[in-house]
């Protein structure tokens, strides 16, 4: 039987909490009524007089607060009896031991038995104006039936399923299906090409693949069909293959293919439409998610079950100050984190009515968002700066031709906005009355961890800055130049870390737990290492300066320079890949080029050549914006390629090149300066 939350923790017990908080705050029944009022755990907690309290309690006793939160937010099948067991100097990261429930029961059922006629899902499809809607009902249906038809088919508790799908209910079913009968998922972002697919499914050891026919985004058609089948050819784990249909046109199928459409022609009897739920573990997996790494290889990093979701639940409440019967517009792809946050998990967790988005913001025109807005009434809107600084270009008209007053607050996410575009999101878009929250987070982290909000309401939003940590998350700033030393004061600038651990972060690399160690735990022993450099202003608030390791962050999707440059050439001899500022894309692409000796080739026939082998083996995205061929590139004497000065090239900042004596052949860098200067003048209009 599914209970409300509970637990019996041995180290949390809401008296010891009371006592603790009594001994050195005082607060009156009314500061008690409005905290609870805003977060109804908080009733627990005496003393706790406001936001800021609140956000105290959270860092410095972080148990009680996890505990009651878990119990409040979550329904439990077995209440849990350890709120959490971690060392971060081990990369150990275990909470909500002993407690068992489903996430899918989460996300569906308990809403299902108050509200089953509220919209959980508005398909926004790329052919505007023709969304769908789908109750929670409908989506508890459409879920129980793809996972009797994966029962049905050998699919077990521990398997998992890749899911190579666009933003679409079925797509959002097949994730909740997984859940439901307790295999993991591993979604992969369907512009992905077949190699990058194919690396995937074999490293997640995926024997069952979910897609479709073709996909349609932007009134182009995409054959996903089509890169599974020449993915699967190198996946020997790969037994079935489910396709369901997004258009009308067929393709080719194979033995090992199963038309999904069985879902559909199932006879509408009661037992196809239950499904009983998996009994999970807090602690067992729930996905996986692949994010570049600079080594060239992804990482499959594990959520699981409770923590990440009770992470994303909390977090889409707070941050966006959702509130039942609004209507969150998140226009991530679900191949992402964000789309499973912010577009699935937390919101379905909430009881919400989430949007998907299966098209782009400039079809069939540049108005596609904000017609949507008003359309859908949308009040919570997620994007990406990428996408607000392209739309900034084409002028205030596109969005004062439709009515967004049913906006109250807009959101940014995957990488840092800059000034000019935030303070167009917030004068345009929100007509200068919606607060914009600039999220920082990551797929490593499971939610957002640094925003604006929650905070009180009049409190101060500084254009470009994701500010305040959220509750329960301890940022640190440590000093890259003097041995991990721990910068304590504000106005300055450091590694971004984490001093304590969330319910949300991710537990493991798949199959590499060393990999996960080495990578987040081991740069600064006793802190999460999230790879990105922040600035700590004079008031204490937080600034995202850009990555610390040689990823790129192009349009919000995280690359690995190291990745772009394994694509191999038989021309080139070889290569280095760093990121640059892009007006629209915030980081592009810039490659330089070593041939091989006595190849006699065009550079631009070479360039279109590498473009396509890039597109090709990782995504379009990933392809250079530069290719910029050299004779030589710049390395230190014991061979290692020099990428700070090419990186200070490309910037045209030449007077930060700093100290070249160390350099094999100082030499070098003019040429490349030459060849840069070269490249800018050439592509200049």
């Amino acid at each position: 039987m599914w209970l409300p939350c509970g637990c019996t923790s041995k180290y949390v017990a809401s008296s010891f909490a009371r006592r603790i908080l009594a001994s050195h705050l005082h607060v009156s029944g009314r500061s008690r009524c409005n905290v609870a009022a805003f977060m109804p755990e908080a009733a627990g907690f005496e003393g706790v007089s406001g936001r800021a309290a609140l956000r105290e309690l959270s860092v410095s006793n972080s148990e009680s607060f996890w505990a009651a939160v878990a119990r409040h937010r979550l329904s439990w099948s077995i209440p849990f009896h350890t709120v959490q067991d971690c060392d971060l100097s081990r990369g150990k990261i275990k909470w909500f031991e002993g407690g068992k429930l489903n996430v899918s029961v989460n996300c569906l059922d308990r809403h299902v038995h108050t509200c089953p006629e509220r919209v959980a899902l508005i398909w926004e499809r790329d052919e505007r104006g023709s969304e769908m809607k789908y109750t929670y009902r409908e989506l508890l249906e459409m879920t129980c039936r793809v996972g009797n038809l994966l029962r049905r088919h050998g699919v077990k508790r521990g398997d998992c399923v890749t899911i190579y799908m666009p933003t679409c209910p079925l797509a959002v079913a097949s994730m909740l299906a997984c859940a439901r009968i307790g295999a993991a998922h591993n979604v992969v972002f369907a512009g992905f090409s077949a190699d990058a697919l194919a690396e995937r499914i074999r490293d997640a050891q995926s024997s069952t693949v979910i897609t479709v026919n073709q996909g349609v985004r932007g009134g182009k058609v995409i054959e996903l069909k089509k890169t599974v089948d020449t993915a699967v050819e190198s996946c020997p784990t790969v037994k079935q293959v489910f396709v369901a249909m997004r258009t009308d046109n067929p393709v080719t199928m194979t033995a090992r293919d199963i038309a999904m459409e069985e879902v559909r022609e199932q006879k509408m009897l009661k037992e196809d439409v239950v499904c009983e739920p998996a009994v999970m573990n807090s602690e067992d997996v729930l996905f996986l998610l692949y994010t570049s790494g600079s080594t060239g290889k992804p990482k499959g990093l594990v959520h699981t079950q409770a923590g990440y979701l009770l992470y994303a639940a909390l977090t889409h409440r707070y941050v966006f100050s959702y509130h039942d019967g609004d209507v969150f517009g998140c226009v991530a792809d679900i191949g992402w984190i964000t789309g499973h946050s912010y577009v699935v998990y937390g919101p379905l967790a909430n009881g919400a009515t989430t949007v998907l988005f299966e098209s782009t913001p400039i079809y069939p025109d540049p108005g596609r968002y904000w017609d949507m807005v008003e359309r859908l009434k949308i009040n919570q809107f997620y994007g990406a700066p990428t996408a607000i600084r392209l739309l900034l270009k084409y002028g205030d008209q596109w969005v004062n031709k439709y009515d967004r007053s049913t906006l109250k607050t807009l959101g940014s996410v995957g990488e840092p906005i800059n000034t000019e575009a935030w303070e167009w999101y917030h004068r345009v878009v929100g007509d200068g009355r919606c607060p914009v929250v600039d999220t920082w987070w990551q797929t490593e982290t499971g939610g957002i961890c640094i925003a604006p909000r929650p905070s009180d309401p009049d409190a101060e939003i500084v254009p470009g800055m994701a500010m305040r940590p959220f509750f329960g998350i301890k940022p640190v700033l440590i000093d890259t130049e003097v041995s991990g030393e721990l910068l304590t004061s504000n106005n300055t600038s450091g590694a971004l870390c984490m001093a304590q651990p969330w319910p949300g972060m991710a537990r493991t690399i798949h199959n590499n737990h060393q990999r996960f160690i080495e990578t987040y735990f081991q740069p600064y022993p006793g802190y999460f290492f999230t790879g990105d450099g922040a600035y700590r202003s004079e008031e204490g608030y937080y600034q995202i300066t850009g990555r610390l390791d040689d990823v790129i962050n192009v349009s919000g999707h995280r690359i690995g320079t190291a990745e772009i440059e394994d694509v191999v050439c038989p021309a080139v001899a070889e290569s280095a890949v760093i990121g640059y500022t892009h007006s629209i894309k915030g980081q592009g692409v810039y490659a330089f080029v070593v041939l091989k000796k006595g190849i006699d080739v065009k550079e631009a026939d070479l360039s279109r050549q590498l473009n396509g082998m890039v597109s090709e083996k990782i995504a379009k995205y990933a392809s250079p914006d530069f290719i910029q061929f050299a004779q030589r590139l710049p390395k230190t004497r014991s061979g290692k390629i020099m990428r700070r000065v090419l990186r200070k090239v490309v910037e045209s900042d030449l007077e930060g090149l700093g100290d070249l004596s160390t350099l094999d052949d100082p030499a070098a860098v003019q040429e490349i300066i030459q060849g840069h200067e070269k490249l800018l003048s050439k592509n200049r209009p």
